[in-house]
Protein backbone atom coordinates (compact mmCIF):
# COMPACT_ATOMS: atom_id res chain seq x y z
CA UNK A 1 0.00 0.00 0.00
CA UNK A 2 1.31 3.49 -1.08
CA UNK A 3 2.24 5.94 2.18
CA UNK A 4 -0.44 8.48 0.61
CA UNK A 5 -3.33 5.38 0.36
CA UNK A 6 -2.74 4.75 3.93
CA UNK A 7 -2.66 8.26 5.11
CA UNK A 8 -6.32 8.73 3.32
CA UNK A 9 -7.22 5.86 5.49
CA UNK A 10 -6.11 7.35 9.03
CA UNK A 11 -7.86 10.03 7.52
CA UNK A 12 -11.05 8.47 7.00
CA UNK A 13 -11.09 7.23 10.47
CA UNK A 14 -9.80 10.07 12.04
CA UNK A 15 -7.24 7.87 13.84
CA UNK A 16 -3.43 8.26 13.60
CA UNK A 17 -2.69 5.79 15.40
CA UNK A 18 -3.61 2.88 12.81
CA UNK A 19 -0.97 0.65 12.51
CA UNK A 20 -0.52 -2.16 9.36
CA UNK A 21 -2.07 -5.42 10.27
CA UNK A 22 -2.54 -10.24 9.14
CA UNK A 23 -3.69 -12.99 5.94
CA UNK A 24 -6.92 -14.54 3.56
CA UNK A 25 -9.94 -12.80 3.29
CA UNK A 26 -10.38 -10.59 0.18
CA UNK A 27 -13.14 -8.39 0.21
CA UNK A 28 -14.16 -5.27 -2.17
CA UNK A 29 -16.68 -2.75 -1.18
CA UNK A 30 -17.36 0.74 -1.97
CA UNK A 31 -15.45 3.26 -0.20
CA UNK A 32 -16.55 5.80 2.56
CA UNK A 33 -15.27 8.84 0.36
CA UNK A 34 -15.79 10.02 -3.67
CA UNK A 35 -11.80 10.04 -4.19
CA UNK A 36 -11.76 6.60 -2.94
CA UNK A 37 -13.92 4.49 -5.02
CA UNK A 38 -12.93 0.69 -4.16
CA UNK A 39 -10.51 -1.00 -1.64
CA UNK A 40 -10.03 -4.62 -0.88
CA UNK A 41 -8.89 -5.86 2.40
CA UNK A 42 -7.03 -9.23 2.89
CA UNK A 43 -6.69 -10.44 6.08
CA UNK A 44 -8.07 -12.91 8.74
CA UNK A 45 -12.04 -13.88 9.24
CA UNK A 46 -11.68 -14.09 12.98
CA UNK A 47 -14.26 -14.86 15.99
CA UNK A 48 -14.62 -14.78 19.97
CA UNK A 49 -17.36 -15.23 22.76
CA UNK A 50 -18.73 -12.23 24.07
CA UNK A 51 -20.50 -12.60 27.05
CA UNK A 52 -23.56 -10.71 27.71
CA UNK A 53 -25.25 -11.97 31.01
CA UNK A 54 -26.35 -15.37 30.34
CA UNK A 55 -25.78 -15.50 27.45
CA UNK A 56 -22.77 -15.85 24.98
CA UNK A 57 -22.69 -13.84 21.53
CA UNK A 58 -20.12 -15.16 18.98
CA UNK A 59 -18.73 -11.95 17.34
CA UNK A 60 -17.16 -11.86 13.98
CA UNK A 61 -14.69 -9.67 12.45
CA UNK A 62 -11.78 -9.11 10.00
CA UNK A 63 -8.14 -8.90 11.08
CA UNK A 64 -6.63 -6.56 7.93
CA UNK A 65 -3.86 -6.89 6.81
CA UNK A 66 -3.13 -5.22 3.63
CA UNK A 67 -5.36 -2.84 1.90
CA UNK A 68 -5.31 -1.72 -1.73
CA UNK A 69 -6.99 1.13 -3.19
CA UNK A 70 -8.14 -0.02 -6.97
CA UNK A 71 -8.26 2.42 -9.61
CA UNK A 72 -11.27 0.44 -11.36
CA UNK A 73 -13.86 -2.09 -10.52
CA UNK A 74 -14.28 -4.69 -13.29
CA UNK A 75 -16.57 -7.94 -13.75
CA UNK A 76 -13.32 -9.84 -13.05
CA UNK A 77 -12.95 -7.96 -9.45
CA UNK A 78 -12.75 -9.90 -6.55
CA UNK A 79 -16.02 -8.72 -4.52
CA UNK A 80 -17.05 -10.24 -0.65
CA UNK A 81 -15.02 -13.98 -1.36
CA UNK A 82 -13.23 -16.04 1.39
CA UNK A 83 -11.16 -19.45 1.31
CA UNK A 84 -11.36 -20.79 4.54
CA UNK A 85 -9.43 -24.50 5.55
CA UNK A 86 -10.61 -26.08 8.91
CA UNK A 87 -12.34 -28.47 10.93
CA UNK A 88 -15.69 -29.33 11.34
CA UNK A 89 -16.09 -29.14 15.38
CA UNK A 90 -20.00 -29.65 15.33
CA UNK A 91 -22.15 -32.36 13.56
CA UNK A 92 -24.04 -30.66 10.69
CA UNK A 93 -27.79 -29.79 10.83
CA UNK A 94 -29.14 -30.36 7.41
CA UNK A 95 -32.56 -29.49 6.74
CA UNK A 96 -35.34 -28.41 4.55
CA UNK A 97 -36.83 -24.68 4.29
CA UNK A 98 -40.76 -25.03 4.07
CA UNK A 99 -40.18 -23.71 0.70
CA UNK A 100 -37.82 -27.26 0.01
CA UNK A 101 -34.47 -25.87 0.06
CA UNK A 102 -31.61 -27.74 1.32
CA UNK A 103 -29.30 -26.38 4.03
CA UNK A 104 -26.89 -27.67 5.77
CA UNK A 105 -25.27 -25.28 9.25
CA UNK A 106 -21.81 -26.06 10.13
CA UNK A 107 -19.23 -24.76 12.41
CA UNK A 108 -15.88 -24.56 11.59
CA UNK A 109 -12.60 -24.73 13.50
CA UNK A 110 -10.11 -22.59 11.70
CA UNK A 111 -6.87 -22.93 13.43
CA UNK A 112 -4.31 -19.88 13.79
CA UNK A 113 -0.73 -19.97 15.13
CA UNK A 114 -0.27 -20.07 19.12
CA UNK A 115 -2.97 -22.82 19.84
CA UNK A 116 -5.76 -20.33 19.00
CA UNK A 117 -9.23 -21.21 16.83
CA UNK A 118 -11.28 -19.33 15.30
CA UNK A 119 -14.48 -20.91 15.36
CA UNK A 120 -17.03 -19.72 11.83
CA UNK A 121 -20.49 -20.70 11.19
CA UNK A 122 -21.03 -21.53 7.62
CA UNK A 123 -24.45 -22.34 5.61
CA UNK A 124 -24.68 -24.55 2.46
CA UNK A 125 -27.35 -24.67 0.14
CA UNK A 126 -28.41 -27.46 -2.36
CA UNK A 127 -25.77 -30.12 -3.59
CA UNK A 128 -23.65 -28.49 -1.20
CA UNK A 129 -25.84 -29.11 1.77
CA UNK A 130 -26.53 -32.98 0.73
CA UNK A 131 -22.49 -33.33 0.71
CA UNK A 132 -22.00 -31.94 4.12
CA UNK A 133 -24.36 -33.37 6.20
CA UNK A 134 -22.48 -36.41 5.92
CA UNK A 135 -19.29 -34.90 7.37
CA UNK A 136 -18.19 -36.01 10.92
CA UNK A 137 -16.92 -34.20 13.48
CA UNK A 138 -13.24 -33.29 13.24
CA UNK A 139 -13.23 -33.25 9.33
CA UNK A 140 -10.79 -31.60 7.33
CA UNK A 141 -12.56 -29.03 5.08
CA UNK A 142 -11.95 -26.31 2.27
CA UNK A 143 -14.61 -23.67 2.32
CA UNK A 144 -15.18 -21.03 -0.77
CA UNK A 145 -17.72 -18.33 -0.47
CA UNK A 146 -19.05 -15.12 0.86
CA UNK A 147 -19.27 -13.76 3.92
CA UNK A 148 -23.06 -12.63 4.43
CA UNK A 149 -26.17 -12.01 6.75
CA UNK A 150 -29.41 -12.66 6.78
CA UNK A 151 -32.69 -11.63 9.05
CA UNK A 152 -34.31 -14.44 10.52
CA UNK A 153 -37.67 -15.20 13.42
CA UNK A 154 -36.41 -17.14 16.57
CA UNK A 155 -39.46 -18.91 17.98
CA UNK A 156 -38.89 -18.27 22.11
CA UNK A 157 -42.49 -19.57 22.60
CA UNK A 158 -45.63 -20.44 21.14
CA UNK A 159 -46.84 -16.83 20.96
CA UNK A 160 -43.81 -15.02 21.03
CA UNK A 161 -40.94 -14.74 18.64
CA UNK A 162 -38.07 -12.50 18.00
CA UNK A 163 -36.47 -11.39 14.63
CA UNK A 164 -32.65 -12.05 15.03
CA UNK A 165 -29.57 -11.48 12.50
CA UNK A 166 -27.57 -13.99 11.65
CA UNK A 167 -23.86 -13.43 10.27
CA UNK A 168 -21.87 -16.65 8.83
CA UNK A 169 -20.28 -17.54 5.37
CA UNK A 170 -22.63 -18.88 2.37
CA UNK A 171 -20.77 -21.90 0.85
CA UNK A 172 -20.45 -22.06 -2.98
CA UNK A 173 -18.06 -24.70 -3.30
CA UNK A 174 -16.63 -27.25 -0.20
CA UNK A 175 -14.06 -29.69 -0.62
CA UNK A 176 -13.54 -32.51 1.91
CA UNK A 177 -9.53 -32.85 2.53
CA UNK A 178 -7.94 -36.74 2.15
CA UNK A 179 -5.39 -37.04 4.75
Amino acid sequence: MRDTDWQILQALYKNPNMTKVANSFYMTQPSLTKRLKQMEAIGQFRSYNRHEGAKNRLVLSVFVREIHFLEEFTDYTKTNQIFLEGYICKEPIYRKTPLGREIADMLLAVNRPYGKSDYIPCIAWGRNARYASGFGVGSHVCVWGRVQSREYTKKLSETECEKRVAYEVSVSKLECVEE
